[in-house]
């Protein structure tokens, strides 16, 4: 009887056992001696207690029975059919009678929650469990949501990082790519220019008379090693045959080789000569 809703439903029960008691006995009090009439509304309330026991007694055992419910709810019809009758037949207040007639129906339907909210009940120790596990999924799902916007901002950090790092070698990049450009400018520049010319022919005069030099800008890419030559075993190359074998060299394909491809046959077969020889007898031969 502790529970919710065990007060609303003996309440009302309470009720509309009085009210039906004494309606029987107002109703019928005036066409049978009063003893009767009172022995009817006893008998009409004793069977809706007796039958509301067995069903609380049954709930009690985790148990039902249809039969027990069905006379239950019976017993609690016909006191609802004696009340809306009373007030039928009533001249004032017919109204107010029958605002109360559900009292019964009422009652049981209080009863049918009562026995559902039983079925259902938890125990103290049950409702503390499930409060501890829902507490513990609300940590655990509060943790998992930190853990993700942690990972998000060190992710956005670094993703930060790499981005500024990446737009710092381009500055890097694009300035070195600047510098380069401009030297390299500035040695076309120098190489294009008639002072350079003539700083090139008073120093080249004297080694190869009668050659015009030439001043070619060094090749920006991959080079090719040249092997070692044992320079003590080759012999000095007068300067016609010198000639000779960089027309032969110049000539072996067609078309006919740059000085640089040739300088690399010509070391590579094992000859030798100084830069300023070799690149003089390429100047004459190309003249």
């Amino acid at each position: 009887m502790a529970r919710p809703t065990a007060l609303p439903a003996v309440t009302v029960t309470a009720v509309s056992l009085v009210l039906t008691l004494a309606v029987i006995m107002m109703w019928l009090g005036t066409a049978m001696p009063w003893p009767v009439a009172l022995v009817v509304g006893l008998g009409i309330d004793g069977g809706w207690l007796a039958t509301l026991a067995y069903e609380r007694r049954l709930a009690a055992q985790g148990d039902h029975s249809t039969t027990v419910t069905a006379v239950g709810w019976s017993f609690g019809l016909l006191a609802t059919g004696v009340l809306v009758a009373h007030a039928l037949t009533v001249e004032a207040d017919t109204g107010a009678w029958l605002a109360v007639a559900w009292l019964p129906l009422a009652a049981k339907a209080l009863w049918l929650v009562h026995g559902m909210w039983e079925r259902t009940a938890l125990t103290p120790n049950a409702l503390s469990a499930i409060t501890g596990i829902q507490q513990e999924a609300r940590d655990e799902a509060a943790v998992a949501r930190a853990r993700l916007r942690a990972e998000a901002a060190a992710e956005e950090t670094r993703l930060t990082a790499v981005t500024q790092a990446g737009a710092r070698v381009a500055r890097i990049q694009a300035k070195t790519a600047d510098a380069l450009s401009r030297a390299w400018s500035t040695l076309e520049t120098a190489r294009n220019g008639e002072d350079t010319g003539r700083a090139l022919t008073s120093v080249t005069t004297p080694v190869t008379p009668g050659v015009t030099p030439r001043w070619e800008l060094p090749v920006w890419g991959p080079t090719e090693p040249v092997p070692t030559l044992a320079l003590e075993a080759v012999p000095a190359l007068t300067d016609e045959a010198l000639d000779v074998l960089v027309d032969e060299i110049r000539h072996s394909e067609t078309p006919a080789l740059s000085y640089r491809e040739m300088a690399t046959r010509f070391r590579a077969a094992g000859h030798s000569a100084s830069e300023v020889r070799l690149r003089a007898a390429w100047k004459r031969m190309v003249a």
